[in-house]
């Protein structure tokens, strides 16, 4: 005999429910697209792609699009999500006018999309400014990183069907090979290029492209008022993209480099000699603290600097490996891992544990990219590779609509929270929705655990500054 131990109370299920919504707060990302101005940039942008006059707005679509991909959403299907709720976020366009207009999307098209990103994250920030007080802050070894932090990145995205420019790539398998550049402070995708598979890593046009779409992503008050760091792993160590970003200030862009370098044999022979005679000291961890078994050193007339701009310093950083670190036959030697960088910031602008604390935190990136491909670019919809492009740059949109919603309506954990926690926790919640006074009111459960959390971001949500004229 099976001793029955259920505690869970007997439900009968039934298909009839009136005023019941779910992703609920979803709403906040479609409300956060049309008080920074996005929602009307994108129409104005794609206001020519409009086929007949009562048909779907363009730009309605695009910023539906990419909240249903903010949202969780992985194909076009997944629209049925907000537009079989009407009552919570309006009319919202069939399968098949999605298709069109992403089939439609040139490059004219996306730069005009990109253009229409680029005011709203003007407003954003403006909001953000008005009330903080200023943009997050990224740090490194416990101090702050002073300006802007932009990360440079490529990753491989798997295709398990035939689609074109999916090809073989440098890891054995198939798929494309797309470049991304993130905003550290604030998360947010500023750039990023759909490349074939069997593209380089570290092909210096491609960075260079990334980067000064990156760039014309940040207004313009800030991209000549602010220091601007730029960060990469060895595949940024190319003479051409360094020789590029100490160009950026004769444009009076504040710009510095921060790159990883591969061990070559000069290299080899820099940190031997290094060993032998010039000082070691600890390396710091994130909080400002020694790093157990690590120690930095500088190389700085050490490294032949052929092709490098004036005054690129290197610095290197010994450690113990770590369990299923890939070690060079040089590290197996030696005993220990060793990574370089350079780096143009001068003496005198933070130690060398600062500057190498500092680069250590180009790591994050690979998050980024890791729940980047849980919104939007992880699978792409379609064979035509035009299709591909306009799916990529609806996706970073909707990490940009994810990272405004966080900075600019939730705070603690939620603020810092990864998407999928942030659709687990907020996003998704079902509510009930009701009519009175003349008033349509969202009623979220009073016995979910973050149910102020989400009632106060659409309260904060009301209280943001809209721009004038």
């Amino acid at each position: 005999m099976v001793k029955r131990t259920g505690t869970r109370p007997r439900i009968v299920v039934s298909a009839d429910g009136r005023g019941v919504v779910g992703h609920a707060g979803a709403r906040l990302l479609t409300d956060i697209a049309d008080v920074t101005g996005l929602t009307g940039a994108c129409s104005d942008a794609l206001a020519g792609l409009r086929q007949r006059r009562g048909g779907h707005d363009p730009g309605r679509i695009a910023v539906d699009l990419a909240v249903t991909l903010a949202d969780g959403g992985e194909t076009i299907s997944d629209l049925a999500v907000i537009r079989d709720q009407a009552a919570l976020f309006g009319p919202v366009a069939s399968d098949p006018t999605a298709w069109r207009l992403l089939s439609i999307m040139d490059s004219a098209v996306l730069r005009r999309l990109a253009a229409a990103r680029a005011q709203a994250r003007d407003i954003a920030w403006a909001q953000r400014i008005d009330t903080h007080g200023g943009l997050p802050q990224t740090t490194a070894a416990g101090l702050p990183i002073p300006g802007l932090t932009l990360d440079l990145d490529a990753s491989i995205v798997i295709c398990h069907s035939e689609k074109e420019a999916a090809t073989p790539t440098w890891k054995k398998n198939f798929g494309y090979h797309p470049l991304f550049c993130f905003l550290d402070n604030t998360r947010e995708a500023l750039s990023g290029l759909l490349r074939e598979g069997r593209a380089g890593s570290n092909t210096t046009a491609d960075h260079i492209t990334v980067l000064d779409d990156a760039l014309t992503q940040i207004p313009d008050h800030m991209r000549h008022g602010t220091p601007i760091l730029i960060r990469s792993d060895s595949a940024g160590c190319t003479h051409g993209l360094l020789t590029h970003i100490r160009s950026l200030r004769k444009q009076g862009v504040d710009a510095r480099f921060s790159v990883g370098v591969a061990i070559t044999e000069p290299i080899r022979q820099a940190i031997l000699t290094a060993k032998q005679h010039l000082p070691w000291v600890p390396a710091l961890d994130g909080d400002g603290e020694p790093r157990d078994g690590a120690d930095i050193c500088e190389l700085t007339g050490l490294v032949p600097d052929d092709g490098y701009p004036p005054g690129t310093r290197f610095i290197v950083r010994r450690e113990e490996p770590h369990p299923g670190a890939q070690l060079s036959l040089f590290d197996t030697v030696e005993g220990l891992r060793h990574q370089v960088f350079a780096t143009d910031t001068p003496p005198g602008n933070g130690s060398t544990q600062f500057l190498e604390a500092r680069h250590r935190g180009h790591a994050r990136v690979e998050d980024r990219i890791r729940t980047g491909k849980d919104t939007g670019f992880g699978r792409f919809p379609s064979r035509v590779f035009a299709i591909n492009q306009a799916w990529l740059q609806l996706a970073l949109t909707g990490i940009d609509l994810l990272a405004w919603t966080q900075m600019l309506l939730l705070n603690g954990a939620l603020a810092t929270a990864e998407p999928k926690k942030l659709r687990y926790r907020l996003l998704h919640v079902a509510a009930r929705i009701t009519h009175t006074a003349r008033q349509t009111r969202l009623r979220i459960a009073e016995t979910w655990p973050w149910a102020t959390d989400l009632a106060t971001a659409f309260t904060r949500l009301n209280g943001l500054p809209r721009p004038t004229g």
